[in-house]
């Protein structure tokens, strides 16, 4: 399963890339509201800090307004993946946009219909958010199973995006589903990282250590 970094904050991308586990990134408008630096440089930025897909969100709601604006942010670094709320006008412009070759991440999925209605329509990638799903007392990781299941059917390629991580947990039971990718916030990759156990093992060694005679 691939790792995406749920952030536009250009250290926290730089850290996790520096561990050599980030395979792309994702953004959206309230990220990007966070940054000092202008929406278009700060994009161009984290594209440079990673080959893998980084997902810039579109704002228009109409699909005449959406295509030019996805071709524009397309044209800031060439492995740029739309972003697009799921929805009639959504769809409409995934169509358009995929038969220009431009990627799409067709984002705020809640259900499988609307994942298997994006993967048709040509989005490259599916964003179902797991864990706003689970704040209404919804089983979020039962929708990435329904939609893997869809999609391995009919070997569907549009691959999907478990978003709206809470936790460490998550990230593992998307990984066990076989969703394809997990983008996952900052505070939640560094947890990934660490275990008290792990910890507590490498004070007892370093404790020991001191004991050696040198």
């Amino acid at each position: 399963m691939k790792l995406f970094l749920d952030s536009a904050n250009i250290e926290e991308i730089r850290e996790v890339a520096g561990w050599g586990v980030l395979d792309g990134v994702t953004t959206n408008p309230s990220l990007c509201s966070k940054e000092s630096a202008g929406f278009e440089e700060n994009i161009r930025a984290i594209c440079a800090l990673t080959p893998g897909p980084v997902s810039a969100e579109c704002v228009s709601l109409q699909a005449d307004a959406i295509v030019p604006e996805a071709r524009a942010l397309a044209k800031l670094a060439p492995n740029i993946a739309v972003k697009i709320p799921v929805g009639v006008e959504g769809l409409k412009a995934a169509k358009r946009l995929a038969a220009e070759g431009i990627a799409v991440n067709m984002t705020l999925i809640f259900s499988a219909g609307q994942a298997l209605l994006a993967a048709k329509a040509g989005a490259r990638f599916v964003s179902p958010f797991i864990g706003r799903l689970d704040d209404v007392s919804e089983d979020g990781m039962a929708l990435i199973d329904e939609i893997v299941q869809i999609f391995d059917n009919y070997d569907i390629k549009t691959e999907v995006i478990v978003a709206s991580v809470r936790h460490p947990r998550h990230v593992i039971e998307a990984a066990r589903l076989g969703a394809d990718i997990a983008t996952v916030p900052f505070g939640v990759m560094e947890k990934l990282v660490r275990h008290p156990l792990t910890d507590i093992g490498v004070e007892r060694f370093l404790a020991d250590w001191r004991k050696v005679k040198k």
